[in-house]
């Protein structure tokens, strides 16, 4: 009887072994991965961004990029033991920058979407955006209905083009798209009369309208939700789950919060 019971322990106990190992999931890193272990033997990130993208990131009258999200990636590769380089790309291309290997990460107000899902590891969404409508200040244009027969700017390439193309109505009732490189051309344009309107990020939008008092407007309807995310090749999974714990990290710090209130006037940070 003791046999039998000893033996039936060890079979419990080895049994609650295999059923731990199957429960527990391997890190990347632990599968392979060595997108960390290369970012750091390299001793710093590239990071891909549109450098007219303010407040995400933009040059500053000095000529110095600046904005959230350099200051959140500063943070990052500070808790990482590593230095990170700023790289302005062409936002058209910013995919097959990516993917050559040019850059480490696409880290500058970049969308999460189906499309880019495809080509993109997202990290875990840290901001949301909406689509929104910027008119001159004395447009007659109210709503998106008011859009008929008008010329619409947006940044080519971009999620305020996918909004757009998901609303066919609107799309179709229009005279013209006029794309742009980056959505401060689009909004000089709109400033000169070249378009009627210009369907931009909201965290752009209206940072920049900020800074040029009575000159344009937002409308109350816009295109949408979106969120804000860290783009990787889809094979550096260990590089993702690294900057996904450090940003976790810097939010429970008070960091990120701070940041947000540096270039918002308040928190908004989702996680």
């Amino acid at each position: 009887m003791k046999k039998r019971m000893i033996i039936g322990a060890i079979i419990l106990i080895t049994l609650s072994v295999f059923l731990l190992g199957c429960n527990s999931q391997p890190t990347a890193q632990e599968q392979g991965d060595q997108s960390l272990e290369e970012i750091k033997e390299n001793g710093k990130l590239i990071m891909g961004l549109d450098d007219s993208f303010p407040p995400m990131g933009f040059k500053d009258e000095k000529g110095e990029i600046v904005g959230f999200d350099i200051d959140l990636a500063k943070e990052v590769t500070k808790k990482l033991g590593i230095e990170l380089e700023l790289k302005p790309i062409d936002w058209a291309a910013k995919e097959l920058s990516l993917s050559s290997g040019d850059i480490d990460v696409i880290w500058n107000g970049f969308s999460i979407s189906e499309k880019r899902k495809e080509k993109v590891l997202f990290s875990e969404p840290y901001l949301e955006n909406d689509q929104i409508i910027a008119v001159g200040a004395d447009s007659s244009i109210k709503n998106k209905q008011d859009l008929k027969d008008k010329i619409v700017g947006l940044q080519m390439e971009s999620t305020s083009a996918t909004a757009l193309n998901a609303e066919p109505d609107v799309k179709d009732s229009l005279k013209e798209i006029k794309e742009y490189e980056n959505n401060v051309e689009a909004l000089l344009d709109l400033k000169s009369g070249r378009t009627d309107a210009v369907i931009v990020d909201e965290v752009v939008g209206k940072y920049y309208i900020a800074q040029k008092p009575g000159e344009y407007k937002v409308l109350e309807e816009n295109f949408g939700a979106e969120f804000y995310a860290v783009g990787f090749r889809k094979e550096d999974k260990a590089l993702k789950e690294a900057i996904d714990k450090a940003i976790d990290e810097l939010v429970q710090e008070g960091i990120v919060g701070e940041i947000s209130k540096k270039w918002f006037g308040e928190d908004i940070v989702l996680r």
